[in-house]
């Protein structure tokens, strides 16, 4: 039987250049290409979550404007339901501003807008209606107030659904936060930062280990409290993602190899396929196995929502590997 994916995070919507290099801090690059996508983490990570078949929710703000109206029509197309979408006419929608180069790699400066107003009541009110219960994954993002992200895995947690953090950015994010998680989901630079915090707070001294896999494991220490992550999933890029978890030995799962045009939303495409195939029912092994491939589909055509894979493409491929 599958349960929901409920996603609390971010609607933006990206303004996106694509240049054969990224510029210099003060250099000008022309020569590129302009485009505009519906994205925002919140967003792409539950488009990747209903697009290969789980129930999917956002709960999410946007602007009165335009731009709202745009991000609530597309999340719908690809069959998220909206109807928690929170409309603040004070604020604009979130917008990113997306540098591209020829090998995909990316640049990215957002101006939060609706999403900083996004408040812990607001998910309380959210959560209240839709009422997560077991088998049901909560997937919190770091573009909104930390107040808020801490909120949703709290009651996730509390009403026994699973929990997962996608601690992006991860400045202030400390084991209040991604103790309440099932699994946290950094990539390299996000797990030396939340790692760098941890030692400090705890006196620990010299520097955070280059292995993920010894910086994975601060995170999963418990405090006093009794707070700690259960997992990590560490996403390496290109070279795939590593499991980190409290009991076993870590896993490396290796990506597949593809051609990439576009490496934007790949991590957004990971947590989406990671919530949905836990929903499904899978074990954290296998799901994480799928989504180190989702987000290595992601990235071969552009756009951060233009990649996100289907459940048959999905299928198709791991088929035909």
């Amino acid at each position: 039987m599958t349960g929901r994916v409920i996603v609390v995070g971010s609607v933006n919507i990206d303004l996106v250049v694509s240049a054969p290099r990224l510029p210099q801090p003060g250099e000008t690059v022309t020569g590129g290409r302009f485009a505009q996508h519906d994205g925002g983490k919140g967003g792409n990570q539950a488009v990747a979550a209903a697009r290969l078949g789980a129930p999917t929710t956002l709960v999410a703000a946007i602007g009165g404007d335009a731009f709202g109206e745009r991000g609530r029509t597309a999340l719908e197309s690809d069959g998220v339901v909206s109807g928690e979408l929170v409309v603040d006419p004070a604020e604009p929608t979130g917008v990113a501003l997306v540098l591209v180069d020829a090998a995909g790699e990316n640049m990215i400066s957002v101006a939060p807008g609706a999403n900083a107003a996004l408040t812990p009541a607001h998910v309380r009110t959210a959560l209240e209606r839709l009422a997560p219960a077991a088998g049901d994954v909560v997937l919190a993002g770091h573009e909104i107030p930390t107040a808020t992200v801490r909120e949703a895995l709290r009651l996730g947690r509390a009403a026994g659904a699973r929990t997962i953090l996608n601690p992006a950015p991860a400045d202030g994010i400390d084991r209040s936060v991604f103790g309440l998680a099932d699994v946290v989901t950094p990539n390299r630079a996000e797990l030396a930062m939340l790692a760098t915090a941890e030692g400090r707070r705890i006196g620990r001294r010299g520097p955070v280990p280059a292995d993920p896999v010894a910086a994975a494991r601060t995170l999963l220490e418990r405090n006093a409290e009794g707070d700690g992550a259960d997992a990590v999933l560490v996403t390496l890029g290109s070279a795939g993602a590593v499991l980190v978890r409290r009991d076993g030995d870590p896993i490396e799962i290796p990506a597949p190899t593809v051609k990439a045009v576009d490496s934007v939303g790949a991590g957004d495409a990971l947590n989406g396929a990671l919530a949905a195939c836990l929903a499904e029912g899978l074990s954290l092994e296998e799901a994480a196995r799928r989504a180190v491939v989702a987000a290595a589909l992601s990235v071969t055509k552009p756009g951060a929502r233009g990649g996100l894979p289907t459940r048959e493409e999905l299928e198709r491929f791991l088929a035909a590997g």
